[in-house]
């Protein structure tokens, strides 16, 4: 494209503002790390000056500093919509300088004002008891990414990008960050833009050459491996390097990004005017800059700058050593603060006006705080899909088959207004959501071939085999106000646990920020889950990420175990429509027994946990047996145990209790769904023993209830890693969790049976042994096993 020679902001003057800018917010960024008092340097700096614990991160700094500046001039200069994602661990004083020098960050906090006060409460809080974290976090403005784990600022920079054409997510992508095998995948997300429909994501590979204590691999290749390496991944590189004079590489880095702005509208114009036809290859920047730019270059003999040990604080032994505090003083005023800013401490307005005003400064962008624009979904009448019982236990239906025909007609509903997608990593028609490919198509704007089936560049299901993206772009989608909802495997789903870390983190964080908005709720479905992974083994069957899950703020999770397709639907159309959880949901399916007409699912999924009178015998006094299940499978099998009891043992009381909501076990002062001591007490009694059968591991159970009366009465059955290839009964076999062994945990319980008790538990034990060997000769479960129906009247 041909260079504007009359272009102003390539002129000598405007980059020498630029430059003055870049200084102040690196003069920000050393203030942040080190001082509490003089923020202005009218005195010589002293010791008390200084903070007595010096926390935070100077090498990828000045490097944030100058592409935000940089980026401030494309904003300006093309009137963009911009977001900032910086990937680099702990980058935050320069996203807090440059959000404080743009205006943002006082309009938020109005405490931290433009003046000398202002500045000096602004260093002391970084890193400081009560203050800021030392990364990008929720309480920075401008943020969707909190750089503390590495590995998915592409990830969200392109979930942020989805269905929102006019936003362009600059996305910093440290080369230390650059190693990891998330963000190596994601570089693949490039495959899934429409350029009609979507934003662009502008990646920035910062190369500064090392990350804590050593080279980085993307820094010690040769130029035009790198190159190579880009363009396989479909990008066209561009490049700037640190140049031999300060002004040169502000200039190479001004032209550098005109020609890639060009480019992005070039695409998208193309693609809008013409509609789409090929993948294009869209523009990423690789800039090269010292490690620690602008600051010390030796310290104690030592090469600092450009070097790993400039990676967190340079000058860290001010109380010790003398010469560390002058030679602190020296650089802070190597950028001229007076030059910079007002004798008042407000920035000077020959370097404001460089900076984009209102919406358009990265820091106030509204996708940065995703409730502004969240708009609620248009839903169906989830009644409206329900399995019709005459009975329980009457039919047979695959739950999140009917799950899927729900989310079908929410996609349906919501396709003009583009706000709501689904995220499953390779095993969308697996998990029985097949029903939405009806209305729209597997996204993808690679090659298409004609035995493709259900796949196109404007689809709306996002299906990768990664885990890491269907988590990242679901969160990059949900922090800019959208809708999703993300399927998986529930012993792959570990894969993201310090990925729901984070995000569970970020949401409690944001809980207690007024200014951040409610955003739609993290919703995951967990299928293919332990008791049906009979078929692919051992590998496959874990239900630990429920235990992960409750480990945070209460005020954060939930955990959904619905029984059945009934239910199922009730907490589905619940999730979509709550803000600021992360909701699980355990369902599986194969084909399984429906319990509940859908008036008796809403009341129970609104209780969530109830006594099952139809199955109980205990109406007329107090129960000698409590049998509680959790999940669709421990469901089948305590009714399949209580119908034995109730064949064998007709004068045996017994009560049916099901959770669907696991978090009302706790008490209701430790969470908000957690049912009162008396509820809890009336329901599962505080004296009779209790047999709780449980999707996941048992000690779970006892961890939620340890404060309850009762809790030395509760035997908890459930998964205890025993697993093979096997048949599905044999599963609960192999984990004492079958119908024959509840029975017989039961019958122990009870004293009153007596002598009764050595007939009934040899009747069950050879159950288990015709069972052992019917599945061997045969390959499947025993008839009477796989045809069981509910007969109890």
């Amino acid at each position: 494209m041909s260079e504007k020679r009359d272009d102003p902001t390539l002129g000598q003057d405007y980059l020498t503002r630029l430059d003055a800018y870049w200084r102040a917010a690196n003069y920000l960024s050393v203030g942040q790390i080190y001082l509490m008092d003089n923020p202005l340097l009218e005195q010589p700096l002293q010791l008390s000056h200084v903070k007595p614990r010096l926390l935070g991160h100077w090498g990828t700094t000045p490097g944030l500093n100058f592409i935000y500046a940089h980026l401030n001039r494309v904003i300006c200069k093309y009137d963009l919509n911009m977001l900032y994602v910086a990937g680099p661990g702990h980058g935050g004083p320069a996203l807090v300088a440059n959000v404080y020098l743009e205006g943002t960050y006082s309009e938020y906090y109005p405490n931290i004002s433009e003046d000398k006060i202002g500045l000096r409460r602004l260093f002391k809080q970084f890193s400081f008891p009560g203050g800021i974290p030392s990364h990008v976090a929720p309480e920075t403005p401008g943020s969707i990414h909190e750089g503390g784990e590495l590995g998915y600022a592409l990830s969200h920079a392109t979930g942020a990008v989805f269905d929102n054409p006019d936003l362009i997510v600059a996305c910093v992508i440290g080369d230390g960050e650059a190693e990891t095998g998330p963000l190596a995948t994601s570089w693949h997300s490039n495959k899934f833009l429409n350029p009609v429909r979507d934003g662009a994501v502008l990646p920035i590979l910062h190369l500064n050459g090392y990350k804590i204590a050593g080279p980085t691999v993307f820094a010690r290749i040769p130029r035009e491996e790198l190159t190579q390496l880009m363009q396989g991944y479909g990008y066209e590189p561009y490049f700037v390097d640190e140049a031999q004079s300060v002004a040169a590489t502000h200039l190479a880095m001004a032209k550098t990004l005109d020609r890639m702005i060009e480019r992005i509208r070039q695409i998208q114009a193309d693609a809008r005017s013409q509609g789409f036809r090929q993948r294009p290859r869209w523009p990423m920047l690789v800039l090269r800059t010292p490690k620690g730019w602008t600051g010390p270059e030796e310290v104690d003999g030592v090469p600092v700058e450009n070097s790993w040990r400039s990676h967190q604080v340079p000058l860290a032994k001010l109380a010790e050593k003398n010469d560390h505090l002058k030679q602190l003083e020296t650089w802070m005023r190597s950028y001229k603060p007076e030059e910079l800013f007002t004798s008042e401490g407000k920035l000077r307005p020959e370097l404001r006006e460089l900076a984009p005003v209102g919406k358009r400064r990265m820091g106030d962008n509204p996708h940065a705080n995703g409730g502004v624009l969240l708009r609620d979904l248009r839903m169906p009448d989830f009644r409206e899909y329900a399995i019709e019982l005459p009975a329980p236990g009457s039919r047979v239906a695959e739950a999140t088959r009917v799950q899927g025909k729900f989310l079908c007609d929410v996609m349906k509903m919501n396709l003009g207004t583009a706000n709501f997608r689904l995220f499953a990593p390779d095993e969308f028609t697996s998990n029985r959501w097949d029903e939405v490919l009806k209305v729209t198509s597997r996204m993808s704007v690679a090659e298409i071939e004609s035995t493709d089936t259900a796949v196109a560049p404007d689809g709306r299901v996002m299906e990768v085999l990664s885990e890491h993206q269907c988590q990242g772009w679901l969160e990059g989608y949900l922090l800019t106000g959208r809708h999703g909802f993300f399927s998986c495997y529930e012993a792959f789903i570990h894969i993201v646990d310090s990925m729901f870390n984070q995000h569970a983190k970020w949401l409690k964080t944001c809980n207690h920020i007024p200014w951040r908005r409610p955003i739609a709720s993290l919703n995951y479905l967990l299928t293919s889950h332990v008791w049906r992974q009979d078929h692919n083994g051992f590998s496959h069957q874990d239900p630990g990420f429920i235990d992960h899950v409750v480990n945070k703020k209460p005020e954060i999770v939930r955990v959904y175990l619905p029984p059945d397709a009934n239910t199922l639907l009730s907490v589905t159309d619940h999730c979509l429509r709550s803000r600021n959880y992360v909701n699980v949901v355990v369902a599986g399916k194969q084909p399984q027994h429906q319990w509940l007409s859908m008036d008796a699912a809403i009341k129970h999924c609104s209780a969530g946990a109830s006594i099952w009178t139809w199955a109980s015998n205990d109406q007329d006094g107090a129960p000698d047996i409590v049998m509680a299940c959790a999940g669709d499978v421990p469901t089948l099998e305590t009714l399949a145990a209580v119908s034995l009891l109730r064949e064998w043992l007709p004068s045996l009381k017994i009560r049916v209790v099901n959770v669907v909501n696991l978090m009302t076990l706790q008490p209701e002062s430790e969470h908000p769904h957690g049912m009162s001591d008396k509820e809890f007490d009336a329901m599962f009694t505080t004296d009779r023993p209790i047999v709780f059968a449980f999707h996941g591991y048992p000690w779970l159970i006892h961890r939620l209830t340890y404060r309850r009366k009762g809790h030395d009465n509760l035997h908890v059955r459930g998964y205890k890693e025993e697993g093979t290839t096997t048949t599905p009964f044999d599963m609960t076999v192999l984990n004492d969790l079958d119908r024959f062994h509840l029975a017989e945990a039961a019958i122990d319980l009870v004293p009153s049976l007596g002598a009764q008790a050595g007939h009934l538990r040899q009747r069950l034990r050879d159950k288990l042994i015709e069972h052992r060997e019917y599945v061997r000769r045969h390959g499947e479960d025993m008839p009477e096993v796989r045809d069981w129906i509910w007969t109890v009247k």
